[in-house]
C-alpha cells in the first residue's frame, strides 16, 4: 500500500479507537484476557511512543516502557498519536529505522505495522464496547492479511521458533488461503510455516469475493504464482515455492472477513472452508502466538 493510504487508514482508525474507548474505559475486552479498554488504549499509546523512539534515535530501546502510569489513557493515546504522526510525516518510508524484522529495516516498515497494529485494536475496542465493528477497507485487509501470514507467522516461526514449537503439526500440512483475487499458500510443519503469495494479486484484492446466502462463496482452489509467473512471484520472508501436492483445505472470504478470522476476532464460521477441518484448525491453532 502507498504511504498516503497507510496514512489515512492509520488515522481514521487512531480516531474510532478513541472514540469508541472513551465510551466505556471499564469496559472488559474479550479478544484480549485480562484487558479492560482502558489497558488496551495504554498499551496502543506505549507501542506508538516505541516506534517513535525507534526512529528518532535509530536504535530499539534497551529498556521499555518508560513510567507512564501517571497518565492518563485517552490523554496518554492523544500524545503518543501526535508524536507518531509527526515522526511519520517528516520521514521518507524508505529512511533507514531499526526493526524487529530483518529484511526490512525502513519507516515504512513501521508505518504498516502500525496500520495493521491499529485497526485490529479498534476491532477489539469496539467488540469490549459492544459498538458495531466499523468496516475495514479491502485494500488495508488484504495488506494486514499479507503481513500476518508472510511475516507474522512465516517470518515469526523462524525468527521465535520457540514460541511455535507447540502449535505446529507433524507431518506438514497445506492450507489455501484467498480472498478475491489474491491467495496465500500456508505450508506448516515442525520446521516451521512458510507462504506462498502472489504479491500482485494480493494488490488487486480490493473486490469482494462472491456472497451466498449471507456468506463469502468458496473460491476454487488455486495455485498461487510462483517463481517466473505471470502476473507476480512469491517473494518475502518465510516463503517458499508452492509444493507439488495440492492443499488439504481451501478458506475462502472477503478480506475483511478473513483477516478478522486469521487475526481471531471473529467466530470460526466466519469463514467459509472446503477440504480437511483438521487442516483449517491446524492453521488456526498455529496463528495463536502471532496474534497475541
Amino acid at each position: 500500500m502507498l504511504r498516503v493510504r497507510l496514512l489515512e487508514c492509520l488515522a481514521a482508525d487512531q480516531a474510532r479507537l478513541r472514540q469508541v474507548a472513551s465510551a466505556d474505559l471499564a469496559a472488559a475486552v474479550p479478544s484480549c484476557p485480562d484487558w479492560t479498554v482502558a489497558d488496551l488504549v495504554r498499551h496502543v499509546a506505549v507501542v506508538y511512543l516505541h516506534k517513535v523512539e525507534c526512529m528518532r534515535t535509530g536504535r530499539i530501546p534497551s529498556s521499555w516502557p518508560p513510567e507512564l502510569s501517571a497518565e492518563e489513557p485517552l490523554a496518554l493515546l492523544d500524545r503518543a498519536c501526535l508524536a507518531l504522526r509527526a515522526e511519520f510525516d517528516s520521514r521518507d518510508p524508505a529512511a533507514l529505522a531499526p526493526t524487529w524484522y530483518d529484511p526490512d529495516q525502513t519507516v515504512g516498515f513501521w508505518l504498516r505495522r502500525m496500520a495493521q497494529e491499529t485497526v485490529i485494536h479498534r476491532v477489539d475496542a469496539e467488540l469490549a464496547t459492544a459498538q458495531p465493528v466499523a468496516e475495514i477497507p479491502a485494500d488495508l485487509a488484504a495488506d494486514g492479511i499479507d503481513e500476518l501470514l508472510r511475516i507474522l507467522l512465516g517470518y515469526g516461526t523462524r525468527r521465535w521458533p520457540e514460541d511455535f514449537t507447540d502449535v505446529l503439526p507433524d507431518p506438514a500440512v497445506q492450507v489455501l488461503a484467498t480472498a478475491g483475487p489474491a491467495s496465500w499458500l500456508v505450508r506448516l510443519g515442525p520446521d516451521g510455516a512458510t507462504v506462498a503469495s502472489d504479491r500482485a494479486s494480493v494488490a488487486r484484492s480490493g473486490a469482494a469475493v462472491p456472497v451466498q446466502n449471507g456468506r463469502p462463496e468458496a473460491a476454487p482452489v488455486r495455485k498461487p504464482a510462483g517463481a517466473g509467473a505471470a502476473g507476480g512471484r512469491a517473494s518475502g520472508a518465510g516463503e517458499g515455492p508452492p509444493a507439488e501436492v495440492g492443499p488439504a483445505a481451501t478458506i475462502s472470504a472477503s478480506p475483511e472477513r478473513l483477516l478478522l478470522w486469521l487475526w481471531r476476532r471473529s467466530a470460526d464460521d466466519a469463514v467459509s472452508w472446503a477440504g480437511d477441518r483438521a487442516a483449517v484448525e491446524r492453521l488456526r491453532l498455529a496463528l495463536a502466538p502471532a496474534t497475541r
